[in-house]
Formats: structure tokens, sequence, C-alpha cells
């Protein structure tokens, strides 16, 4: 199955709340994604709230694949991923962010974005993570240790009982993309089941372009949604 979520507001600014709550019961397929980028604009105060909540039942599959976030200049979001797997299950997540459009000569000057992602398997935690950009972001981005510049970045995470095979699949498709993509090996094993791509280009097309065959690679050969061609 897939849903399409419809954020009906066309955007989000500070003070705005939107929660999701996806649950797939026992051998259930469950694809979820969005109607088109989730865009937070200039918030004169306050921060909008995104939060996140997926199950996956026994022998159960879910792929969270929304479209890019889009931050405006002056900007301001905290977003939170919590998921809770059974102990044969799988799930396969993309977050995206643009740092503005480029397309339309937009910067990301200042502004605040936290994020934040637990994943436990069994009640157990296997994977936490915090990014953070706030005040001076464009002058942040700059750094190398940070996006080099670039304003368009991903983060791609699998655990499941195919991670041990996919991971060389990625590996393969990253290593033929021309620059602005790195991976992460940490988890690709069979004793923990999981693996992570970090993703960044120059602009959000050039960022669609390593997503798309790196999300198919993932999902063992099936496309991205088709909402995300539209």
């Amino acid at each position: 199955m897939e849903a399409i979520l419809i954020n009906t507001s066309g955007g989000l600014t500070g003070g705005d709340v939107i929660e999701w709550s996806v649950a797939a019961a026992a051998s259930t397929r469950l694809s979820v994604t969005t109607q088109a980028n989730e865009k937070i604009y200039k918030a004169s105060s306050g921060t909008a709230s995104v939060s996140t909540h997926v199950t996956v039942g026994e022998d159960a599959s879910v792929h969270w694949l929304p479209q890019e976030t889009i931050l405006f200049d002056q900007s301001s979001l905290t977003r939170r991923l919590d998921v809770d797997l059974s102990e044969r299950s799988e799930f396969l997540a993309v977050e995206a962010v643009l740092l503005g459009r480029k397309a339309m000569g937009e910067a990301v000057a200042n502004g605040f974005f936290r994020d934040r992602w637990r994943v436990r398997r069994g009640g157990q935690l296997i994977h936490a993570e915090e990014m953070k950009f706030e005040g001076e972001i464009e002058q942040l981005s700059q750094a190398a240790a940070v996006l080099s510049g670039q304003v368009a970045f991903a983060t791609l995470f699998y655990t499941g009982p195919l991670a041990e095979m996919l991971f060389p699949k990625l590996r393969q498709i990253l290593d033929r993309t021309p620059g602005g993509a790195s991976l992460w090996t940490g988890g690709a094993s069979h004793w923990n089941g999981k693996l992570i791509a970090r993703l960044v280009a120059p602009t959000g097309f050039d960022l669609r372009k390593i997503l798309t065959p790196a999300i198919s690679v993932l999902r063992n050969g099936a496309p991205v949604p088709k909402v995300w061609n539209i």
C-alpha cells in the first residue's frame, strides 16, 4: 500500500504543529510519501514543529519517503522521527532538506533547524542522531565539516534483513555519482542490520539525481513513489 500525506496549509511557519502517526500491522508493506515539498516559511515568532511516529509489526515493512523540506530565510523548525520496530521488520527512511531554492535565487542567511531521530527494535535503541543549525546558517554551511557550501542534503537510513546484501549495491550507485555524495558504512553488517548514507549536492535537482537511484536500490529495485515525478 502507498499513502500520500497532504498538508492543506501549503507550508509551515512559527508556532505551527503537525503530528503524523504511521502503523503497519504484521506482514504488511507500506510506503508513505508527501504530496509535495514541505515549505518552512519565515517565522516572526515561535518554532514550527513536525513529529512523526512509525510503528512496524512483525515481518512488516515501512518506507518513509517524504519529499524534500525547503527551509526559507529566517524560518524556524524542529522535526522529530520516532520509530518502533519489531524484531523481524524492515524500515527505510529518507529526509532531505533544501536551504532555499537556488533556481529562484533564494538563500538561507539565518534561521533555526533541529532534527532528531530515534529508532528502536524490540524496545532497544539501535539508532539515534541529532542535527541543529542555528543563527547564521549560510555562514555555517560553508564549513568543510558541514556542507562545504552545498545547499541540498539528505540522510538515507535502512534497517532490515537485506542490509548486508543492499550495501554493496548502494555503494556502487553512489560511487558512480559525480561529486556531492558520501557514504557512511558504520552499521552495514549482519550483526546489527542497518546502513546509512549521507548525501549532499549543490541544488535540489542534483540531489534528486542521487536520491532517486539510491532509494530504488534500498527498495530492492522498486522505483520511488509516482508522486515524486509529478
